[in-house]
């Protein structure tokens, strides 16, 4: 039976589970209830200090390992740019970043609690877009804290391989406006590739499936790119690459040669993001749970 809007078990006392009406329930209410999801599952700790600790070792050994000869380290012969290579910890720390979106919605669907989910909030695209904030919120937090570290580990290594003052080269500092920009950008990018997993898992419904589309999108591209003959080709993939487009906000030397502009390159991502939700939540809508 039904009694201020919980729905009962026919068995006496047992309690099945509220059913809020779309009338009832606030946005407010359902991002409270997907804070409270994401927190209380271990791995959401454990794989966002595995996204900062990646991030930031990787970035910190790429930072170790250039090197270049005496009296060959001027910026016009290295070629050299440390704010993008500080940062190549990115290139590793996305992969975690996306398999913490997957499983945001994807175990939901293994367990077959996302019916509890949704029938406890009926507006389908309030639950995807409170999953979607609340991800987001926990991903820009990490990601904060990886770039940030992996700006210090280039700030303090690099000058020591060559990256220095002496042989022309600026402190990586954030208040050197490029350097501003590839760090942010960097931590925006990071947020995307979130909001791009989840809408593919959305859509897909299968953890494992998403976590192959996802990985494929960034990690095939340029794969394509490096091995096929035609230039122009190769020049239009890499504009629509995910990730070779979105990494361009981390291009500080060289910017002119680059297909995009940083901030063009990083809308690429923007726009595979928001197609990816905006089919996750179309399936969202149109599909039994």
């Amino acid at each position: 039976m039904s009694r201020a809007g919980v729905v009962t078990d026919p068995v006496p006392g047992a309690v099945t589970g509220p059913v809020i009406g779309a009338g009832l329930v606030s946005l407010r209410d359902v991002l409270h209830a997907e804070w409270t999801k994401l927190r209380t599952v271990a791995s959401t700790y454990w794989l966002l200090l595995a996204a900062v600790a990646l991030t930031i070792a990787v970035g910190a050994a790429a930072a170790a390992a250039f090197g270049c000869q005496p009296g060959a380290c001027a910026p016009a012969r290295t070629g050299a740019d440390p704010a993008k290579i500080s940062l190549t910890g990115v290139y590793l720390g996305q992969a975690v970043v996306a398999a913490l979106a997957v499983l945001a919605i994807g175990d939901e669907y293994a367990t077959g609690m996302i019916r509890v989910t949704l029938a406890a909030v009926p507006r389908r695209l309030t639950v995807l877009a409170a999953k979607a904030a609340v991800l987001t919120g926990g991903v820009v937090a990490a990601s904060v804290v990886a770039v940030g570290g992996s700006v210090l580990a280039g700030r303090l290594i690099l000058p020591g391989r060559g990256l220095g003052t002496a042989n022309g080269y600026q402190l990586l500092s954030l208040g050197n406006g490029p350097d501003l920009r590839a760090a942010a950008g960097s931590v925006i990018y990071l947020a995307l590739i979130a909001l791009l997993a989840l809408g593919v898992t959305a859509a897909v419904r299968d953890a494992g499936a998403a976590i192959g589309v996802v990985l494929g999108l960034l990690y095939l591209f340029p794969i394509i790119t490096a091995v096929i003959p035609d230039h122009v080709l190769a020049r239009h993939l890499q504009q629509l690459a995910p990730m070779t487009a979105g990494l361009y906000i981390q291009a500080t030397v060289g910017i002119q040669s680059l297909p995009l502009t940083p901030w063009q390159g990083l809308g690429v991502l923007a726009a595979w993001a928001v197609g990816a939700l905006a089919l996750g939540a179309v399936v969202l809508r149109r599909r039994d749970a």
